[in-house]
């Protein structure tokens, strides 16, 4: 069919052109002004700490310093929202506001990663890994090429994946190599960091909810739930695996 054929151009297109050397028009070929540099640097940790001093007045004093270690926490593989959520609701933290951190976090790395994409691929450790994330975005692309076609809700999928590199900083190098520009990244990562949250959230609220009435029926859900999880988890991961040794 037609739009098969679509697809296999697609995929052919993003199979030779794909690859963080193509994103060299993020950086000017003038040298960027110090100041200009610590306002990239500075302007996304300054939004998640703004957003820790509201949550002051939400939360007492002692589940605010459960929800900062949280925060730092989920920067930290292989923690993810399927750890970090049901942790912070388990602690008492609501499950609405750990859906809502989680989203902006992912937010505010995706737009850190587009203000300072280019110095991050000089940084030892992380410029590698980016490379490697950016493999990962392209075979994933070169499998499914409707993902590029689809832009937005493309790159939302991207990040609903259970694998690692698909959350801010993942969807940030694919959404930039399919084209899309910064405000269309940020929305693309808002939507699919939305989408997984609030399953998160609103799965792990139920489960707790049932642990606390019925704690033998909780804990079959919940071993349930954790086991399907992990099978998904240990699919994706082998499959791209699979396709790296092909």
């Amino acid at each position: 069919m037609w739009w098969r054929k679509r697809d296999e151009g697609m995929a052919e297109i993003l199979r030779q052109s794909m690859s963080t050397r193509d994103l060299g028009w993020l950086s000017s070929r003038e040298e960027t002004p110090k100041r200009s540099m610590y306002l990239r640097l500075l302007i996304p940790p300054l939004i998640a700490v703004l957003f820790f001093l509201v949550c002051l007045l939400i939360l007492p004093p002692e589940r605010i310093l459960i929800l900062g270690g949280l925060m730092l926490a989920y920067y930290v593989p292989p923690a993810g929202k399927e750890s970090i959520i049901p942790i912070g609701i388990g602690l008492g933290i609501p499950w609405w506001l750990m859906a809502i951190t989680v989203i902006l976090l992912d937010v505010i790395t995706s737009l850190f990663m587009i203000m300072n994409f280019v110095l991050m691929l000089r940084v030892p450790r992380l410029g590698p890994w980016i490379e490697k994330t950016t493999l990962t975005g392209r075979e994933f692309m070169e499998e499914h090429p409707w993902m590029a076609r689809w832009r937005i809700p493309g790159v939302a999928f991207f990040v609903m994946l259970p694998l690692q590199g698909t959350g801010g900083v993942g969807a940030t190098v694919v959404g930039l190599m399919a084209g899309l520009s910064p405000g269309e990244i940020l929305l693309a990562v808002g939507i699919g960091a939305a989408i997984e949250s609030l399953i998160f959230a609103l799965g792990s609220e139920l489960i707790w909810r049932l642990l606390m009435a019925h704690f033998i029926a909780g804990t079959v859900v919940a071993v349930g739930l954790i086991l399907c999880v992990i099978l998904i988890f240990v699919y994706f991961n082998r499959h791209m695996a699979g396709k790296e040794k092909l």
